[in-house]
């Protein structure tokens, strides 16, 4: 799964208001800030740092950065998954360590995460953009190249047969940014990534209030059905059915694709936001939650109570775990039952 980034619009944003950010944005370096903007793993990527006065965290990051799209990148022949795809086994640490957290989370949702349905999601146009309404037999032409079953683990490597292809998208950001965090904290600098539909916020702000971002409404791209609050590091996710897509009489077909069916998901979910300590593990869930809909997503919230989450309903609706209903700041919103 991609999140795809258009501007500073997207499922998660940072809000940039005038008693807030903008005049950090103004002061420039006399304030300690650094901030680029660079092209990487098929998305812009936003990064703004405090206290790097030098720079040279940011020269980091945009090098950690570039160095794992061209490791992961589905597409990229020089990268180390084009390679397993086509030869069958690898012993990349990054890779493994992404694939192992994938196994993880489609054991605990029940299949809703699968990093094998890569031959589908060519199948219906969503890497080419040649898209197409794939026959129901073609598709059961796929099943023997896909399922997580097929990946295995073991004597550090890992192992596909032939066929099967991984993608790794819908946990490489997530990845990223926990990276990206761990260097900012060991530098003891702090700041805000946007790494596509990823928000990943580091430390404390400069003038100690929350960190605030806003979710974009499916229905109007160009404003936000929640604002929220929270203090500190967390990384919070969206996935949803309105960036990447195409119609076919009358017909959404999004780029998130069911395991069940090798479809695009067709439910009554526009986007699901994932907020959780862990960047990788926020990117994998927002993929899951958005495949099971909204009851069952709200099912495995309360038997894991280690995230919390924001589902937006075709109809406009809007639900909230409870830990969320204190950090709301503007929007309509009912809370879940805990």
């Amino acid at each position: 799964m991609c999140k795809r980034y258009w501007s500073l619009l997207l499922a998660l944003v940072l809000l940039l208001s005038a008693c807030d950010l903008l005049p950090d944005l103004m002061g420039g370096a006399s304030r300690g800030i650094s901030e680029t903007s660079i092209w990487a793993m098929d998305t812009q990527m936003d990064l703004q740092l405090y206290g790097d006065t030098d720079g040279a965290v940011m020269t980091e990051l945009t090098s950690l950065l570039n160095a794992l799209d061209r490791e992961l990148s589905v597409t990229s022949d020089g990268s180390a998954l084009y390679a397993l795809n086509e030869g069958g086994e690898t012993d990349n640490e990054t890779i493994l360590k992404l694939a192992s957290k994938a196994k993880d989370v489609s054991a605990l949702s029940g299949g809703a995460l699968d990093i094998t349905l890569y031959p589908a999601s060519l199948a219906w146009g969503f890497t080419t953009h040649n898209y197409r309404v794939v026959p129901a037999e073609e598709l059961e032409a796929l099943r023997d190249k896909v399922g997580m079953e097929k990946i295995t683990i073991s004597d550090g490597k890992l192992r596909i047969p032939a066929g099967t292809m991984l993608d790794l998208g819908a946990l490489a950001k997530g990845y990223a940014a926990d990276c990206c965090r761990a260097k900012m904290e060991a530098a003891g600098i702090s700041g805000i990534l946007s790494l596509g539909g990823n928000l990943q916020t580091v430390g404390t702000k400069p003038d100690g209030e929350d960190w605030i971002v806003g979710l974009q409404d499916p229905e109007n791209p160009a404003g936000f059905c929640l604002t929220l609050k929270f203090p500190g590091s967390k990384a919070a996710v969206s996935s949803g059915d309105y960036q990447r897509f195409f119609q076919r009489d009358e017909i959404r077909y999004c780029h998130i694709l069911d395991p069940k069916t090798l479809a695009p998901v067709q439910g009554s979910l526009r986007a699901v936001t994932v907020i959780a300590d862990e960047g990788l593990y926020a990117d994998a869930l927002s993929t899951a939650l958005f495949v099971m809909g909204r009851e069952a997503g709200e099912a495995f919230w309360r038997q894991q109570g280690d995230f919390q989450a924001v589902w937006i309903e075709a109809d406009g609706r809007v639900f909230v775990t409870p830990e969320l209903k204190s950090r709301v700041l503007e929007g309509s919103f009912e809370v879940i039952d805990p």
